[in-house]
């Protein structure tokens, strides 16, 4: 009897101390969770968060190496680029580009190819020389390059690559950012002689008026305004390629040297914004430039690939600068069409 009290005792002895080890090892746990703030109702949203933060602070960690800009986690900024990236830029590219087409198919329906009204003359004049064509093929080489590899960073993973698969994709796009980024030279190089060849001939004049009231002449038949060496719509042309030129350029050196020629990540981002819009509008200028250029009206591609054009189709386009050309050098700058 008293054998099997002292075993009774034993056992509810461990059994105590065995509880007591739970207690003591659960009340912690309790504690914490008691102390945990409630992700749902006490604890900031990550918008909220955001929204607190001031314009350029980031939400940041602990580092151990000299670059302090590689301890943001979160950046607000980064955020609306992001944004920027995914869908305003796509947005924007697609009205810009989408919209030229279709005016330009409506142009074509309603107005048909240009013709030279007087019909070919049988003489041409030399309108281009050869290294004013070979600006003009540099720049236009290397804009064609840049804007197809660059539209597929904005288009490419909606558009291409359900067609080519994640790695011919892949592949794909790490050539074109390549690409992207040595042809850019070329253009910078293309857009500066561009400005230095041409700039005298492409000063705003009084007459701009008149021909941009008359629309050129392009709806009516026999009916072109005066217009020297370059026209108002040609003029058009060359300060967007300009001014949109040296925008792409300063902002896409800018991408390429961000630590020697940016102020931060929010300026590159800035500028990331600026090369893109720009982008975008420049492609669809370019799209009215080279539908007008080739098959929109007769005789003018042969401006930019022999350097001669007909004789008629430049005094119904260009009256003052054939008048100007033939008083200064006589009939020795007509040459019979091939």
């Amino acid at each position: 009897m008293t054998l099997a009290f002292t075993r009774l005792i034993r056992m509810l002895a461990l059994v105590a101390a065995f509880g007591v080890v739970l207690v003591a090892g659960g009340a912690p746990v309790s504690a914490q969770q008691g102390q945990q703030i409630n992700a749902t109702a006490q604890s900031l949203k990550e918008e909220n968060l955001l929204k607190a933060l001031k314009e350029g602070e980031a939400i940041s960690g602990r580092i151990s190496i000299p670059d302090q800009n590689a301890a943001a986690l979160i950046r607000p900024e980064g955020r609306e680029w992001q944004d920027f990236k995914r869908s305003t830029l796509p947005t924007i590219g697609a009205i810009a580009i989408l919209g030229m087409l279709v005016a330009l198919a409506l142009f074509y329906a309603v107005r048909g190819r240009i013709m030279i009204d007087s019909g070919r003359a049988g003489k041409t004049i030399e309108r281009f020389g050869a290294f004013d064509r070979f600006v003009h093929w540099l720049t236009a080489s290397s804009f064609i390059v840049l804007g197809m590899t660059g539209l597929n960073i904005t288009f490419g993973r909606s558009l291409v690559l359900p067609i080519l698969g994640p790695e011919a994709f892949t592949a794909l796009s790490e050539l074109g950012k390549a690409v992207h980024n040595y042809v850019g030279f070329a253009f910078i190089a293309g857009v500066v002689l561009t400005f230095l060849i041409w700039v005298k001939d492409n000063l705003p004049h009084a007459r701009d008026i008149n021909w941009l009231s008359q629309f050129g002449g392009l709806f009516s038949k026999g009916n072109h305004p005066p217009a020297e060496r370059f026209n108002a719509g040609q003029k058009v042309i060359f300060w967007s390629v300009v001014v949109g030129g040296a925008l792409l350029s300063i902002s896409g050196l800018h991408l390429l040297f961000p630590n020697t020629m940016g102020e931060g990540v929010g300026d590159m981002q800035f500028k990331s914004m600026l090369h893109g819009v720009t982008a975008m509008i420049m492609v669809a200028i370019i799209l009215a430039h080279i539908y007008i250029g080739s098959v929109g009206m007769e005789g003018a591609k042969d401006a930019m690939t022999t350097g001669q054009v007909d004789l008629n189709w430049a005094k119904e386009h260009h009256s003052l600068w054939v008048e100007r050309e033939t008083k200064a050098r006589g009939d020795k700058i007509l040459h019979p069409a091939e």
